[in-house]
């Protein structure tokens, strides 16, 4: 049988990442029991009256930093919480914990994929000038989604749940759709076409209406090495270092590059 993908959310803003986890494909899957989406309140585990959880960054500078006792508390609260639903699940598997971090390791579909292997994941969603360094040691994973700043970690972290989640099985309407994707190869996607058949003096390639499987594959290879190479040359440029291209793929890029259709 399997596990619904647990999510955790620490943040002290909870409603950012209700509503958009409740919309479309991500909300079918919550429907489904596919996607458990739960937020925890990082502002109960502030300090005093007030609870406070940032305070002014020894040495001085601007901006405030995220204390560690709140943050570290949450995670521990998130971990036994995960851990015990997991326990009832039967599974023996135990919860992941990332950090959204400028200084993280860039987020990819390498990344994703690895993400999605998980049963059970902790976002901490960091705000203001970061978090103290002391936490970095609470968390299994530190992650970036771009060379960017952002008011906080909770878009951050959305961004990765989206990616991930739909890698797990049932999630998306045809599990073959995460398949053929940018990235799901390490290539871009080339171009796709639906109905009509002409838009505007435009046409839809003849070899997608052919009806003949293996020229449309052909082609479709091509158009993604050769829109890759367009866009993102330094993909195919380590596809070839890894040997991860093919004689037949090396052969459309070469076409590619001398601009045969």
């Amino acid at each position: 049988m399997t596990l619904p993908l647990l999510v955790e959310f620490i943040t002290l803003f909870p409603r950012m990442v209700d509503a958009p986890l409740g919309e479309s494909i991500l909300g079918k899957a919550r429907e489904k029991g596919l996607l458990q989406v739960t937020t925890r309140d990082l502002r109960p585990y502030g300090i005093g009256k007030h609870r406070v959880t940032d305070d002014t960054p020894y040495g001085g500078g601007a901006g405030m930093v995220m204390r560690p006792e709140p943050l570290v508390e949450a995670i521990e609260a998130s971990r036994a919480s995960l851990s015990t639903a997991l326990q009832s699940a039967g599974s023996g598997a135990r919860p992941y914990v990332v950090l959204l971090d400028p200084q993280g390791t860039p987020f990819r579909q390498a990344e994703a994929r690895r993400l999605a292997s998980h049963d059970a994941l902790v976002f901490v969603c960091g705000r203001y000038e970061g978090v103290d360094e002391r936490v970095r040691n609470y968390v299994d994973e530190q992650l970036s989604v771009g060379d960017f700043v952002l008011t906080g970690g909770e878009f951050a972290a959305l961004c990765v749940v989206d990616a991930v989640a739909r890698l797990r099985p049932g999630v998306l309407g045809n599990d073959e759709s995460s398949v053929a994707e940018s990235f799901a190869d390490g290539l871009l996607e080339g171009p796709q076409y639906t109905r009509p058949v002409e838009f505007r003096g435009a046409r839809v390639p003849d070899v997608l209406t052919s009806g003949d499987h293996a020229k449309v594959a052909l082609w479709r290879r091509k158009q993604a090495l050769a829109r890759t190479l367009d866009k993102r040359p330094e993909l195919v440029d380590g596809m070839k270092k890894s040997g991860a291209l093919g004689a037949t793929d090396l052969k459309l890029v070469r076409e590619a590059e001398s601009g045969k259709n």
